[in-house]
């Protein structure tokens, strides 16, 4: 395991736009080096469609997938039936099969780069370690993904955000605000959510994140001064 300090923070930004802040974000910035020396990747961004994050690769003759997991995980179908839909601490028990078979269905080695985000802390539990068992499958070997985890200092309401890449290794965060009626998925189709918004589900140590992602060649973790530790791995 590696550990780096770097100039991670969360700051305001102008008021007409007080849901939005800005962070400096060392794992990116490492991430971007990597894009603007390459040609042609192809990379995938876990969150709802992002115009700003769609012009950053494309102005730079990379391919970007867009696919919004969290979203997809508030369909009620997804729950288990009888005993199986609640575990011991009576929460959701959602069916990583049917997920899998609606979600993330790419051809094995096909990315470059995953952007994670803040997907695993806010992911039901029975999704995470599978979803990140297929993002370590469609990743190509060498291929890096950048995920973003709270601290125990956050604390337990700490708001969702979607990130946006406005420079090298600067991003605009937005909070979610999940509408009660979303369309997503490959067919289409629309289904109501089971919830408003997405609360915080847990806080990763740096062992449970280091087990995490086992499978994976190496990982290195950026510390960040607004109670986040970005996590840079390699396929």
């Amino acid at each position: 395991m590696k550990l780096f300090r770097g100039s991670s923070g969360t700051e305001a930004i102008p008021a007409q736009s007080q849901q939005k802040l800005t962070r400096r974000s060392s794992g990116l910035a490492e991430l971007s080096r990597m894009w603007e020396s390459a040609q042609g990747l192809c990379v995938l961004d876990l969150g709802a469609t992002s115009a700003k994050n769609i012009r950053h690769f494309t102005e730079h003759g990379h391919k970007i997938y867009s696919e919004d997991l969290l979203t997809a995980s508030t369909d009620p179908l997804l729950v288990l039936k009888g005993e199986e839909g609640k575990d011991e601490q009576g929460n959701a028990v959602l069916d990583s099969r049917k997920f899998l078979a609606e979600n993330l269905v790419y051809p094995a080695a096909h990315f470059d780069v995953v952007l994670c985000w803040n997907l695993p802390d806010y992911l039901n539990e029975s999704l995470v370690k599978p979803v990140v068992g297929r993002l370590w499958s469609v990743l190509k070997p060498g291929g890096m993904l950048l995920a973003f985890f709270h601290t125990r200092d956050a604390g337990p309401d700490s708001p969702c955000h979607r990130f946006h890449i406005v420079g090298p290794d600067t991003l605009e965060m937005r909070i979610i605000e999940l509408r009660r009626e979303v369309r997503r998925g490959p067919t289409g189709a629309i289904h109501t959510a089971i919830s408003d918004g997405f609360q915080l589900q847990r806080v990763f140590n740096n062992r449970h994140i280091e087990n995490l992602f086992r499978d994976f060649a190496s990982i290195k973790f950026f510390l960040a001064r607004d109670n986040i530790r970005e996590v840079l791995v390699v396929r």
